[in-house]
Formats: C-alpha cells, sequence, structure tokens
C-alpha cells in the first residue's frame, strides 16, 4: 500500500496567516492524511492541535529545529503539544556545509539534538536542501551529504527533499534508495529544476516521481507535498498536487 500523503503547512504560510481554521478544514476536505508544521501561523500549538485531531488530520511531523540551547525546552513542548513524534531540523546554513571540518561540527550538533530527542521519546531528521548534493572541490569532489554519512549517528534520520536533490545534481533515486529505512518521510515537490524560479503543483513539472516513490517502498511512511512557491494560486497547487499522487497510485489519501 503506498505511504499517506501530508502537506506541509509552509506551502500555505500566507493563505493560514488570513484563515487558519478556514485553509486547514479545506486541506482535510482535499483528502490529506496528515500534515507538517512550520509555525502554526498566529494559533498555539495546543489550538492547532485540536483543529487538527478534529478534522482526523495527523501531525506527521514538525519542522522545529534541534533540540538544543536555549531553544531545547521551548521545542520538546512544541512538539508534545503537537502530538508528534518527529523533530525536523528544517536548513543549516549553506556556508556550514563548505569543509569536511564543518561538516563534522554540524554532525557533532545533529547527533547531539537526536540523543536528546531520544530521551524524550521522540526521532530527529535533517530536511535537506540542493547545496548538500552538490559535489564539491573542497571535499575531494564528493558532496556534502556524502560526509555527513561519515559523522552523523545512524539515530539520525533523513527527510530527503527529492526537489532539491536533483536540483543538486545528485539523483533522488538513488538516494532515497541508498538511504532505506533511514529516510521514512520524503518531501514531493516539482518544479523547472530552476533556484530563481517558483515551483509548480506536482505532476506539472520535470521530475519523474513513479522511480521515486518506488525507491522508498517498504521505507517511507509519508509523502509530504511542500511547494515553497509559486506562481499559481497556492490552495489550487496543493489540490492538484494531491490529485496526481492519488491518481497514478503514490500515495495513500482519504478520498
Amino acid at each position: 500500500m503506498p505511504a499517506p500523503i501530508a502537506v506541509q503547512l509552509y506551502s500555505l504560510r500566507d493563505a493560514l496567516k488570513e484563515d487558519f481554521e478556514g485553509i486547514i478544514r479545506q486541506v482535510a476536505e482535499m483528502g490529506y492524511v496528515g500534515v507538517e508544521t512550520a509555525g502554526v501561523y498566529g494559533e498555539s500549538p495546543a489550538s492547532a492541535t485540536r483543529l487538527f485531531e478534529e478534522l482526523g488530520l495527523q501531525v506527521c511531523s514538525a519542522h522545529v529545529g534541534l533540540p538544543l540551547g536555549d531553544r531545547k525546552t521551548e521545542i520538546l513542548e512544541t512538539v508534545a503539544a503537537l502530538h508528534t513524534t518527529n523533530v525536523i531540523v528544517p536548513w543549516l546554513p549553506p556556508d556550514e556545509f563548505t569543509s569536511e571540518d564543518k561538516i563534522k561540527a554540524v554532525c557533532d550538533r545533529l547527533n547531539e539534538g537526536a540523543l536528546v530527542a531520544q530521551e524524550n521519546g521522540l526521532t530527529l531528521a535533517y530536511h535537506n536542501h540542493d547545496w548538500e548534493f552538490r559535489p564539491a572541490e573542497s571535499l575531494g569532489g564528493k558532496t556534502p551529504f556524502e560526509v555527513m554519512l561519515t559523522y552523523l549517528d545512524p539515530s539520525v534520520q533523513f527527510e530527503i527533499d527529492t526537489y532539491w536533490v536533483k536540483v543538486g545534481g545528485s539523483n533522488p533515486v538513488q538516494i532515497v534508495r541508498e538511504c532505506g529505512e533511514r529516510a521514512p518521510l520524503l518531501h514531493i515537490k516539482d518544479g523547472p529544476l530552476d533556484k530563481e524560479q517558483a515551483m509548480l503543483a506536482v505532476g506539472a513539472g520535470v521530475m519523474n516521481f513513479p522511480p521515486i516513490v518506488a525507491a522508498g517502498e517498504g521505507y517511507t511512511r509519508w509523502l509530504i507535498v511542500e511547494l515553497d512557491r509559486a506562481d499559481t494560486d497556492m490552495v489550487e497547487a496543493v489540490q492538484q498536487s494531491y490529485t496526481y499522487l492519488i491518481q497514478n497510485g503514490l500515495a495513500q489519501g482519504k478520498q
């Protein structure tokens, strides 16, 4: 059976700021099984969770950052209020991936965060962009991601953003297959593979999703639609993305 489908709420951030409840109700009506949070746009995590649960939407994961330092308690309390167990580190600056020493330092922090997560019954995953998948002369032709695999504890999981892998010049089918059970969450987005151009509804761009989804079969727990920006209406794009994935048998929805 295909993995269930969720939407990253960052995609709908502008609409959510105007009408959080109304947009979430639309997401549920579309047939999405879950949501992934990146903030709750004026709501409290507890009030957002009440709405999600009323509508039967699972919070598959939360983009909250590393549960370390001054934000540790805040992040752990947020994740608990959202009733999820997947803590996602959504972004680290590209200049932290320019040398092996810098990458090792990144991995040390991720390992520390994963230990905190484990101590609280949670799992920590890192979400990539394109720069982790660009081969670099400073790394002997390796990609930062390859170097990360050397230093990361096996408990650190990945939320593979398949679009950014492709933009970086790597093969998302290969990456998803090689990560296996270590990549239970896949971000699904589409577009022209040009960082300067807006994204498109899933199925309307140049990404080839059937082999990507097949590569994660047996390991992928969630397919998560995310469009960072689009020139079309974002709510319509999120609906079109759902329709494409469901009609092609690539994801499991409620409709």
